[in-house]
């Protein structure tokens, strides 16, 4: 399979996919190394595709016109980050993203789509099994998260949850 068509298989891969999809996989789909998906997916963002890279994989954001998303200032320590993944999944939230403001880069943003109970544990189990520090390490517990939901009464028992754990800055 050329590049060509093998770009416009990815693409369709991941139109037609609701999950993210790792690029390891879509390698081993296609006989390719991963590192050429890669080069792939860059190709198809200059394009204009619209490809986010997860900690879950590769996804295309399918549009929800009927989703409510508010974006959150937080501050707690890497200690708390179960506890306030697990408040916001809990009310049916995604976490779609982190951001952190640094004094050189400017705002550094990280995508995540963590959506459910299971995602969160993956999401602790990896941060703990990689020694990683998590990006609110680099503003003292400071960052900012997207938070999607279906309805605004989610959203608010979301941040009326985070209010009464002291996460919430106001």
């Amino acid at each position: 399979m050329d590049s060509e068509k093998r770009r416009q298989h990815i693409k369709e891969m991941l139109n037609n996919n609701i999950e993210p999809k790792k690029g390891q996989d879509i390698a081993s789909e296609l006989g390719v190394t991963r590192q050429v998906i890669v080069k792939d997916i860059a190709i198809l963002r200059a394009t204009g595709m619209n490809i986010i890279a997860t900690p879950q994989g590769y996804v295309i954001p399918k549009s929800q016109n009927n989703t409510i998303e508010k974006i959150i200032a937080v501050h707690h320590e890497r200690e708390d980050i179960d506890e306030e993944m697990q408040c916001i999944v809990k009310y049916g939230g995604i976490i779609k993203d982190v951001i952190v403001e640094h004094p050189f880069y400017g705002e550094i943003k990280a995508m995540m789509m963590v959506k459910n109970l299971y995602d969160v544990q993956k999401f602790i189990k990896n941060l703990n099994s990689n020694k990683a520090q998590p990006l609110l390490a680099l503003t003292k517990g400071v960052h900012l998260h997207t938070i999607e939901v279906d309805k605004k009464e989610n959203m608010d028992k979301i941040i009326e949850e985070l209010s009464s754990k002291g996460f919430i800055i106001k």
